[in-house]
């Protein structure tokens, strides 16, 4: 599809105004290959990244004459599931199109796509940014094959200086998810494509990966004067890799577009490519309408009757979705808002978190954990919970040694640091090493009264009101038990002698 934003008349300015007398209407097209073994027509594998260029090809996925496309079933399964997941209808019948056009990564001449009869429609993304909830309209939800790959020497959005055609990732899988035109700044596309990608990846249909370009998209950018319903002159905006490309390809256009307008001048329906490197959008060509690409019916393909039955089946394999499994964790575990969405940014964290607590562990420790040191080190070592070498019931262990008492939290940390690649038996180390905490009163009690005899200005400086002076009294006891002590005793123990 060419996108859902209707093109009209530009209301030119004046050079009075300013970017806030203008607003913004943005729509996405987004691409997301399914993670089907095979492709979408013939028994290629879908797999193409690392393969030699051109092996995975075959005379129906090259488009050579006399061969008949084979529907993927579980590409259609997919695709049935991320609308659902996306609040859409499923219609009753389906078909597939030929979608004419000719560029060198397309074989046939032409791409198997759905035009006036997708898998889906009418279905909606919502989401909160800044406080606020944001919906945005889903136009549809279709399935195509995908293209080969161009290998460009030189700027390809200049002037490449020769091209090499890969045909491996031709008729792989794709799904485009054509979104409304209700998005009104760069932060809102941004989130709402953070937040689609997370669905995609939840529900097992697509791994995410915008610089591989598996999940990849386009931007529909217009403005209007600030008021006004009729839509501007659409520019689709290309060639943006990463959630801050988006973003900054948007906050260009945009600017670009009120500047154009604010000094008098007009715009045209055209196609953008996004140059990170310069930090702009050049002009790449003028853009098609639906009626260019001559879409009829696929003869090679009879149309599709899913029916209720298979629908419902794929329904009730949802699994919960992140929105619902945040708020879930809030109202049973009785975590933050926030602690919440960290845990449930991806299903295996999500996953990892609710295992955890159902061995034993408090529902908050599990939380501040997970949502701290374990996800710090997970992000340093490229390595999650369940790929280290502590795994998850290696960190129940050390964090049931925490909840007892027999560790602080400053020895934990460190063996954290040390069992994460490692592995290893937090309590026999700790056995071993001599590591437990010391929580006794009396033995404190005498290294408490040699930190206030050793720090008398920071003693005085607590006494005159200031709080923080008792750290350096803390950190004396500390340092005299090799970080094993329990550090709120220690707090306590100074807290009584100094008050008195």
């Amino acid at each position: 599809m060419t996108g859902t934003l209707r093109d009209a008349p530009v209301t030119q300015g004046g050079s009075g105004e300013s970017p806030a007398d203008y607003e913004a209407v943005i729509g996405l097209e987004v691409h997301a290959q399914l993670l089907t073994r095979s492709k979408m027509f013939c028994g290629c594998p879908a797999t193409y990244v690392d393969a030699e260029p051109n092996d995975n090809t075959c005379p129906v996925c090259l488009g050579l004459p006399g061969t008949l496309p084979v529907i993927n079933r579980r590409a259609v399964e997919y695709t049935v599931r991320t609308a659902l997941a996306l609040h859409c209808e499923i219609p009753d019948f389906t078909k597939f199109d030929r979608k004419n056009y000719f560029y060198p990564d397309l074989p046939k001449g032409y791409q198997i796509s759905q035009y006036d009869l997708p898998l889906s429609r009418d279905g909606h993304l919502e989401f909160s940014l800044d406080g606020r909830r944001v919906r945005c309209g889903i136009t549809r939800v279709h399935l195509e094959e995908d293209t080969g790959t161009l290998h460009h020497a030189g700027d390809v959005l200049q002037s490449a200086t020769s091209s090499l055609v890969d045909y491996n990732r031709s008729g792989v899988p794709l799904m485009e998810i054509v979104g409304e035109p209700d998005l009104r700044s760069a932060e809102e596309a941004r989130e709402y494509l953070v937040r689609l990608r997370q669905i995609l990846m939840y529900i097992g249909v697509n791994d995410g990966n915008l610089e591989q370009g598996s999940f990849r998209c386009d931007a529909n950018v217009s403005v209007r004067p600030r008021g006004t319903e009729t839509l501007g002159v659409k520019v689709e905006i290309k060639n943006m890799n990463s959630f801050r490309a988006v973003q900054r390809a948007v906050e260009y256009e945009i600017a670009r577009q009120i500047a154009v307008l604010g000094g008098g001048g007009s715009l045209h329906q055209e196609t953008r490519g996004w140059v990170e490197a310069r930090g702009a959008t050049v002009s790449q060509r003028s853009k098609e309408q639906a009626h260019d690409y001559r879409y009829f019916p696929e003869p090679d393909l009879a149309p599709l009757v899913l029916g209720a039955e298979f629908v419902e089946e794929v329904r009730r394999a949802l699994p919960e979705l992140p929105e619902a499994r945040a708020a879930r964790l809030v109202e049973q575990h009785g975590i933050g808002e926030y602690e919440a969405a960290l845990l449930t940014a991806t299903r295996e964290e999500a996953d990892s978190y609710e295992r955890i607590v159902a061995a034993g562990v408090s529902a908050r420790l599990a939380a501040n954990w997970l949502g701290n040191e374990v996800m710090r080190l997970a992000n340093a070592e490229h390595r999650p919970l369940t790929e280290s070498g502590l795994g998850e019931d290696g960190l129940v262990a050390l964090l049931r040694l925490v909840e007892a008492g027999t560790v602080n939290t400053t020895t934990a940390k460190a063996l954290l640091e040390e069992l994460y690649l490692t592995g290893g038996d937090p309590a026999a180390i700790v056995r071993d090493r001599g590591l437990g905490q010391v929580s006794d009163t009396e033995a404190l009690g005498a290294l408490v009264d040699a930190a206030i005899t050793a720090n008398p200005k920071a003693v005085a400086d607590f006494q005159a009101g200031k709080e923080t002076a008792l750290q350096p009294v803390v950190g004396h006891v500390m340092k005299a038990t090799r970080g094993r002590a329990d550090a709120r005793l220690v707090n306590r123990l100074l807290r009584e002698r100094l008050s008195g």
